[in-house]
C-alpha cells in the first residue's frame, strides 16, 4: 500500500498551513504578479516539506517518494495553480539531481539552504530556441583553468525573478549533443547573470517567470553536479520526477474544479430547472471524475515503481501525457457549464482553464511524451525496434 498512517499527519500539517498561509493570499499573489517567495518557502522549510525525501545529512527529512507525492496532491487545494508549480519547481524540479549526484560540497552550499527554505531554487533548461528540443540549447560554458565562463540565456524560467541560483543546464563540450552537457549551480548574484525581464503570462499569474542573459558568468567548477559531459542523462532523470509530480499537483485541483461545478449548476436555473438536472451535464461531470481517478491511479502505480527502483519513464511520461490532455478537457467543460460567468476572471473555472494550459507544454510539450512512447513502443518511424512495451 502506497499510503499508510504515517503520511496522514504531514497531510494534515500542510492543508493547515494551505488554509491559513496561502489561498487568503492568493488573489492578492494573482493581481500582483508575484509571491513572496523567501517568506513562504522558509515556512514551507522550518515545516520540513521542501526536502521530505532528500539527505537528512543536508536537512532533508530521507523520507521515500511517497511522502513527496502526499505533499504534490495536497498543494493541489491551492486556489491557484501557480504557486504549486513554483514549489514544485524548488523540490521536484531544481533539486532532484544534486541530491542524487552533486558533490558533498555542492550540496552543502546549495541544496542544504534549497531544503531549509533560504535559497529559492530555479531550474534553467528551455531557451528561446530550445524549449521541448532540449538536446539543441546553445547556452555554453568553456573551460577557463578551475572556472566556467557562461554565455547564452534562458527562457520561462519560474521563480527566476527571486531565485537565489539557477540549476543550469548549459553545453560544456563539442561532442555529441547527449554527451556534451552538464549540469551547473550557478548563483543568481554571479556577474553577468540578467534578469532580462519578467514575462506576462496568460496563467500562472501569481508566479515570476524571467527571461535570464548570461554574458561571461564566471563559476567555479566545483559547482558542477556530477560528471562532466553527464547533464543531459542528469536532467532526463529529474525530468521523470518532475512530470509525476505534475500529475499528482493536479488530481486534487481536478476534482476541485469538478465539485465547484457541480454546486454552480445546482443553483444555477434555466428554462425551469438548475443547470445540473441536465443529462450531460451530470453525465459529463461523472465521465470526468472517473478521468479523475485513473490518472491518480496510473500516478500512483508510477510512484509505487519510482520508489521500488524501477525505470519509471514510461509510466512518468503516460502520465504527463494523460495531465495535460484531462487538464485542457476538463476545464473547457467545467467552464462551459458555468456560462457567461465561466469568462468571467472572477471565477475559479476561468483561473483554472488559464492555468493548466501549460500542463500539456512544460516540462515536455504532449507532443515530446508521445514522440517518448512511441520510442518505447518501437512504433516511431525509423527508431530502433525495441518490441511492444
Amino acid at each position: 500500500m502506497l499510503f499508510t498512517a504515517d503520511h496522514a499527519e504531514p497531510r494534515r500539517i500542510l492543508q493547515k498551513f494551505i488554509a491559513a498561509e496561502i489561498n487568503p493570499h492568493v488573489d492578492d499573489w494573482e493581481e500582483a504578479g508575484i509571491f513572496p517567495a523567501h517568506e513562504l518557502f522558509k515556512k514551507l522549510g522550518d515545516l520540513g516539506f521542501l526536502g521530505l525525501n532528500k539527505p537528512v545529512e543536508y536537512g532533508g527529512q530521507g523520507l521515500d517518494y511517497s511522502y513527496a507525492l502526499v505533499m504534490a496532491e495536497e498543494l493541489g487545494t491551492i486556489n491557484c495553480g501557480a504557486i504549486p508549480m513554483a514549489i514544485g519547481v524548488q523540490t521536484d524540479m531544481a533539486t532532484p539531481a544534486l541530491a542524487r549526484f552533486g558533490s558533498d560540497e555542492v550540496r552543502k552550499e546549495f541544496l542544504a539552504p534549497a531544503i531549509a527554505g533560504d535559497y529559492v531554487a530555479c531550474i534553467g533548461v528551455s531557451e528561446p530556441g530550445a524549449g521541448s528540443d532540449v538536446a539543441s540549447i546553445k547556452t555554453a560554458a568553456r573551460s577557463d583553468g578551475d572556472d566556467y565562463v557562461i554565455n547564452g540565456g534562458k527562457m520561462w524560467i519560474t521563480n527566476g525573478v527571486q531565485a537565489d541560483f539557477i540549476c543550469l543546464l548549459t553545453n560544456t563540450g563539442d561532442g555529441p549533443v547527449h554527451r556534451n552537457k552538464s549540469l551547473i549551480c550557478v548563483p543568481m548574484k554571479s556577474k553577468g547573470v540578467q534578469v532580462a525581464r519578467k514575462l506576462d503570462k496568460m496563467g500562472m499569474r501569481s508566479s515570476d517567470t524571467a527571461q535570464i542573459f548570461f554574458d561571461d558568468v564566471r563559476v567555479p567548477k566545483r559547482n558542477r553536479i556530477g560528471a562532466e559531459g553527464e547533464g543531459f542523462i542528469y536532467q532526463m532523470l529529474q525530468f521523470q520526477e518532475e512530470r509525476l509530480w505534475a500529475a499528482a499537483a493536479c488530481l486534487k485541483a481536478h476534482e476541485t474544479v469538478i465539485n465547484e461545478t457541480i454546486e454552480y449548476t445546482r443553483s444555477r436555473k434555466a428554462f425551469g430547472r438548475s443547470i445540473l438536472d441536465n443529462q450531460v451535464v451530470h453525465f459529463r461531470l461523472a465521465e470526468l471524475q472517473t478521468e479523475v481517478e485513473l490518472l491518480r491511479a496510473l500516478t500512483y502505480r508510477a510512484a509505487e515503481a519510482l520508489i521500488a527502483g524501477e525505470d519509471v519513464t514510461k509510466l512518468a511520461t503516460m502520465a504527463k501525457l494523460k495531465t495535460g490532455r484531462l487538464g485542457r478537457e476538463l476545464t473547457d467543460a467545467c467552464l462551459q457549464y458555468w456560462g457567461g460567468m465561466g469568462f468571467m476572471n472572477e471565477t475559479p473555472v476561468s483561473r483554472a482553464y488559464r492555468d493548466t494550459r501549460l500542463a500539456s507544454i512544460g516540462g515536455g510539450a504532449d507532443e515530446v511524451m508521445l514522440n517518448i512512447l512511441c520510442k518505447m513502443m518501437g512504433t516511431l518511424p525509423g527508431a530502433k525496434q525495441k518490441g511492444h512495451a
